[in-house]
């Protein structure tokens, strides 16, 4: 009787464990982080332009698969490079390497990236990150924008 007891006990203590690890709600969600820039001549580096033209850029990072998933829209100029640069921070004129290239250059230009790495997900949420438009008249940038959280 008493090992009938204490099975049973064990059964019921173990159903409710189950029960309290399968609930629908989850206490921390994963919220993703906003990202947006204002692109215009003035933000070119190390040069500011004089271009009239003007654009933004505005992405979510899903937090959960590390994918980056981006719009920007400009109007103004017709792009001959488009892409994210990681600002190269030993450098002092703000300006580094291309690191994410846009599918096409036709405003509205949307993206998603592969999953990122922690290193890429650092910088961007820390600043070193920027949006570019290339042109003909501008080759090293016509406008750009310093990336920035929501």
């Amino acid at each position: 009787m008493k090992f009938k007891a204490i099975t049973l006990a064990s059964i019921f203590l173990g159903l409710g464990f189950s029960f309290v690890a399968c609930t629908d709600e989850n206490e921390n969600p994963i919220l993703p982080t906003t990202f947006t820039a204002v692109l215009n001549g003035t933000n070119e580096k190390p040069t500011a332009t004089s271009s009239k033209a003007t654009g933004s850029f505005r992405a979510i990072l899903d937090e959960s698969t590390s994918v980056l998933s981006y719009t920007v829209v400009y109007e103004g100029l017709t792009p001959t490079m488009g892409h994210l640069h990681r600002i190269d921070t030993t450098r002092t004129d703000g300006t580094g390497p291309i690191d994410i290239p846009f599918p096409s250059l036709t405003s509205p230009i949307t993206g998603s990236t592969s999953a990122l790495t922690p290193l890429q997900i650092y910088r961007l949420k820390h600043g070193q990150y920027y949006a570019n438009l290339h042109t003909a008249q501008y080759p090293a940038g016509e406008i750009r924008g310093e990336i920035r959280t929501k």
